[in-house]
């Protein structure tokens, strides 16, 4: 379904995985068309903990510069959203 194609009121929510760096830029693409990503970084969190911290950083700084939020769930997910949405922590 298009973004054109949604009903008034209702949002785009991803579900991916963060397995190497490299994804990191799908990942910005959706937040850039204002998508709110559910992001699991588990397998790249057991493969190599360097580049996890490598591609969080780059998604922390951009989704920030973007006027976006990023939070952590648990320790195998983090949530990004685009500047319309915001992440409520408790």
């Amino acid at each position: 379904m298009d973004s054109q194609e949604r009903k008034t009121g209702t949002m785009g929510i991803r579900i991916e995985k963060l397995t190497e760096f490299s994804d990191t830029d799908r990942i910005l693409k959706h937040i850039r068309k204002g998508s709110v990503i559910f992001l699991k970084i588990k397998d790249l969190r057991e493969k190599d903990m360097g580049e996890l911290k490598r591609a969080v950083d780059k998604l922390k700084k951009t989704v920030i510069a973007n006027n976006g939020d990023i939070a952590g769930v648990e320790s195998d997910w983090l949530i990004l959203t685009p500047e319309y949405a915001a992440v409520e922590r408790a």
